[in-house]
C-alpha cells in the first residue's frame, strides 16, 4: 500500500470561531496541509450551511478538512468547553466583530494569559486604526479601497466576479500563523496575527498605485485603460465567439504575423517594437479584428496552441467542471455538498512533492465531531449529556 504522505502542519491543532469566507479560508488551508482543524459552530451551525444564490456552495468549498463541534457560546458551559479545547490548540482562528471575542474571554490577551505560547489569528474588515470600528464586506473594501474602480467602466464601478479579499485575506492569516510558528521555535513565544479585507484590497491595487507614482499619470479603469502590450484583448469571432488573444513580445508578434498572412504589418515600420504597437493601437486592433473575425474560437485555439502563443477560451464556471486539465491533473476532488450530494471542488493551486494536498475529511456535519472532541477535553458521557439537556452543546443527530 502507498504510504499516507506527511504533511507540514501534521500534529498542529486549530480551533477556529469563523464563519462565512475569510476566516473559514484560513482554517481550510492550515486543514489541507495538515493540521487539525476544529471549527467551532453555533448550536443552529454555521450560516453558510443554509444561504442561497451566490452563498449556496460556501460552505463545501471552504470548510473540508475540519471537525464540527456545536457549542452556545452564550451559555457559560459552552464557553468553558471552548476554553477546554484552546487549551489543547496551537492556534485560534476568528473573524467576529470586533469586541465579539472580548465579550466572551475568548480574545487574545485572555487566552495569551492562560496560555503564552498560543498563536491567535484574527480576521477583520480594517487592521487597527480610524477604520476599525466600521463594518466591512468584501464589496465594502472593493469599493473604498480602488479595485472596485479599476474593475469597472469609467464612471461605473464593479465588484470583482469572486470574493477576491476575502479568500486572500484568509490566506494572508494562514501565513501569518506559519510565520508566527516559525517564530515560536525560535522564541518559545507564541502572538497575535491580524488580516484584515481592506489592507488586502490595497495590497492587490498597489501595482495601480505605483504605476501613477512612476509616471505622474492616474490608472485608468481595466476597460479602458492603455494596455502594457500591443496585443492583448478579447476578440468577437464567427458566429459571436469570444476568445482572449495576445502577442506580447516583439517575437510573438512575429509569429503571430507570420501564422495569419499579416506580413505586411510585420514589414510595417510603425509596428516594430511592442511599444510602437501600443501608441498605433487606435488602428492597428481593428485591422487585426476585421482578419480574424472570420475564424472560429476553436481555429483560433489550434493556431495559437500550435504557434505557443497566449491565448484563452471564454469560459464560465460551471464549464471548468469538465475541464480537461483539471480534471487529468487531479485539480478537483470529490465533495459533500450541504444536502449530501456529490460534487467536485478546486484543491489548492500548488503541489507538495508532486501531489496535490487532497481531501482527508468532507465539510463536516453539524456537530458531527462534538462528542469526540469533548471526551478527548475530559468530559465523561454523563457531562456530555448534561450539556446537552442544558443546550449548551449539539451532537450530530443524523
Amino acid at each position: 500500500m502507498p504510504e499516507t504522505p506527511v504533511l507540514p502542519y501534521q500534529g498542529i491543532r486549530i480551533v477556529e470561531f469563523t464563519h462565512m469566507v475569510m476566516g473559514p479560508t484560513c482554517g481550510m488551508l492550515l486543514g489541507d496541509l495538515g493540521a487539525e482543524v476544529i471549527k467551532v459552530e453555533p448550536i443552529e451551525g454555521d450560516n453558510t450551511r443554509r444561504l442561497l444564490g451566490s452563498g449556496a456552495g460556501f460552505f463545501p468549498t471552504f470548510n473540508r478538512n475540519k471537525k464540527s463541534i456545536a457549542l452556545d457560546l452564550k451559555k457559560p458551559e459552552g464557553v468553558a468547553a471552548a476554553l477546554r479545547l484552546i487549551a489543547t490548540a496551537d492556534i485560534v482562528s476568528e473573524n467576529f466583530k470586533p469586541g465579539t471575542m472580548q465579550k466572551l474571554g475568548l480574545d487574545y490577551p485572555s487566552l495569551k494569559a492562560r496560555d503564552p505560547r498560543l498563536i491567535y489569528v484574527s480576521h477583520k474588515g480594517f487592521l487597527p486604526g480610524p477604520y476599525d470600528h466600521r463594518t466591512a464586506l468584501d464589496e465594502v473594501v472593493q469599493m473604498m479601497g480602488g479595485l472596485a474602480y479599476m474593475t469597472g467602466r469609467a464612471g461605473d464601478p464593479l465588484r470583482a466576479g469572486t470574493s477576491v479579499n476575502d479568500i486572500m485575506g484568509g490566506m494572508f492569516g494562514a501565513i501569518g500563523a506559519m510565520a508566527a510558528l516559525r517564530q515560536r521555535e525560535l522564541t518559545g513565544e507564541g502572538c497575535e496575527v491580524q488580516s484584515a479585507l481592506f489592507e488586502n484590497n490595497v495590497f492587490l491595487v498597489a501595482q495601480h498605485m505605483m504605476q501613477f507614482a512612476a509616471t505622474g499619470m492616474a490608472a485608468a479603469p481595466m476597460p479602458s485603460r492603455i494596455s502594457a502590450w500591443g496585443v492583448y484583448d478579447v476578440f468577437t469571432v464567427k458566429d459571436g465567439e469570444q476568445i482572449f488573444l495576445s502577442a506580447v513580445s516583439d517575437k510573438q508578434w512575429l509569429i503571430f504575423c507570420k501564422a495569419f498572412g499579416l506580413e505586411e504589418l510585420m514589414a510595417d515600420p510603425r509596428l516594430k517594437t511592442n511599444n510602437d504597437r501600443v501608441r498605433a493601437r487606435d488602428w492597428m486592433m481593428p485591422i487585426l479584428r476585421s482578419h480574424l473575425a472570420g475564424y472560429s474560437a476553436a481555429e483560433l485555439s489550434e493556431v495559437f496552441e500550435k504557434n505557443e502563443l497566449p491565448f484563452a477560451p471564454i469560459t464560465r464556471p460551471e464549464e471548468l467542471f469538465e475541464d480537461e486539465h483539471l480534471n487529468a491533473t487531479g485539480g478537483l476532488a470529490p465533495i459533500r455538498m450541504n444536502d449530501g450530494t456529490l460534487s467536485k471542488v478546486p484543491l489548492m493551486p500548488f503541489t507538495l512533492g508532486g501531489e496535490r494536498p487532497g481531501i482527508r475529511l468532507q465539510p463536516p456535519l453539524l456537530g458531527e465531531h462534538t462528542d469526540t472532541l469533548l471526551r478527548e477535553a475530559g468530559y465523561d458521557d454523563a457531562d456530555i449529556e448534561r450539556l446537552k439537556a442544558a443546550g449548551a452543546v449539539r451532537g450530530w443527530t443524523g
